[in-house]
């Protein structure tokens, strides 16, 4: 699925605490400047009044005709009917608004609603990462390709989504990827998000310097340390992300276990990278032990490093080879090495979660017709 010529129009929303931040694509461009009004997250009539106030200024704006209205929300929620539950950052969505089906009276439009990890994963799945490596792939003449991608965003919170053969995979509750429940490696009476956040990373780097975390800088900060430029405790810092990617390694194990893709990491923290990165695939590269001693790899497949120059070059390589049909002299390529890449965005989470929105929402109506 390629949007890039599509002259379809959808108009988006990038929905916070705080502020809502409106804008329309089309043929994965953004064609309208952001429009931003104010959430009023503790007054529901307010709230939505802004929310149809938005959506009328970016009509306003456009040349074309939109076909939909496509975007990120939090949860929890009903996203498929568009209704939305109970949210401790905006509570006046206490016992559930059917904010969809408003939308769509208001409009005349399809109204389509995710969590921003899931929208992030589509836009990674369908313009980012995705295609990125099979891009690699195949200039480089490998038969392989892939089709699957855990997007994972690692931020404020530790987000997922899965997509599956270019489909969004939302599970029936609409709570399929909540990784950040996945038990604490390092600390198994808690869930993974305690240690994968920002919150974690200026925690662990408070403990080392024995000082409150609260007084601890911000991971920006943290991550300078830890690469030498700025003034600090860089063992401190780099023990940080070294922590946090351990036990973030160990809950992307278990996550692509069953799901068998690549994996592509934005959020706040991922900028933060070459303190982290290779500790993930370390983890990820690691053993299990046997009652008898014997060690075993965790995953069936090879894990790379697709920021390393190096491991890049080994995963596009594979190890290709021409096999002879049985009672045939026709032959076949086989890559016989089964193999997993981990890498960073490359477009940015916003752009990605807001492509994401706009590939949902053509895919959807295409579905429909």
């Amino acid at each position: 699925m390629d949007y890039r010529s599509d002259a379809r129009v959808v108009m988006t929303l990038d929905a916070g605490g705080t502020n809502s931040v409106f804008s329309a694509f089309q043929g994965n461009e953004q064609v309208v400047d952001d429009i931003t009004l104010p959430t009023h997250a503790d007054n529901l009539e307010k709230c939505l009044s802004t929310l149809v106030e938005g959506f009328k200024s970016v009509q306003a704006k456009l040349k074309s005709v939109p076909v939909a209205i496509s975007f990120a929300f939090p949860g929890p929620a009903d996203y498929p009917k568009g209704i939305i539950g109970d949210l401790p950052n905006l509570p006046a969505f206490r016992g559930g608004v059917a904010l969809g089906p408003m939308l769509e009276e208001k409009f005349g439009l399809p109204v389509f609603i995710n969590n921003d990890g899931d929208l992030y994963a589509y836009g990674e799945a369908i313009s980012g990462y995705l295609p990125y490596v099979n891009g690699l792939l195949e200039k480089s003449g490998s038969p392989k390709r892939y089709k699957n991608l855990l997007g994972l965003t690692l931020g404020t919170g530790f987000g997922a989504g899965i997509v599956r053969e270019g489909n969004l995979f939302l599970g029936d509750n609409s709570i399929a990827g909540e990784i950040w429940l996945l038990r604490n490696k390092l600390d198994p009476a808690t869930n993974i998000e305690e240690h994968a956040s920002i919150r974690a990373v200026r925690r662990i780097y408070a403990r080392e310097c024995g000082m409150k975390p609260d007084q601890a800088p911000s991971p920006k900060d943290i991550y300078e340390i830890g690469m030498g430029r700025v003034k600090g405790n860089k063992e401190a810092a780099v023990k940080a992300f070294r922590e946090m990617a351990e036990a973030v390694g160990d809950a992307i194990s278990n996550a692509i276990t069953l799901i068998d893709g690549i994996v592509v990491i934005g959020g706040g923290l991922s900028g933060a990278s070459d303190l982290f990165l290779p500790h993930i695939v370390k983890e990820m590269n690691g053993s299990y032990v046997k009652p008898d001693g014997t060690r075993f790899r965790r995953l069936v497949a090879n894990v790379y490093n697709l920021e390393n120059d190096g491991e890049l070059q080994k995963f596009v390589k594979g190890s290709t080879k021409e096999i002879i049909i049985p009672g045939s002299n026709r032959k076949v390529t086989y890559d016989s090495e089964m193999r997993l890449g981990v890498g960073i965005s490359k477009i940015g989470t916003s752009k990605a979660i807001s492509l994401g929105a706009y590939a949902f929402a053509l895919t959807s109506i295409d579905h429909r017709s």
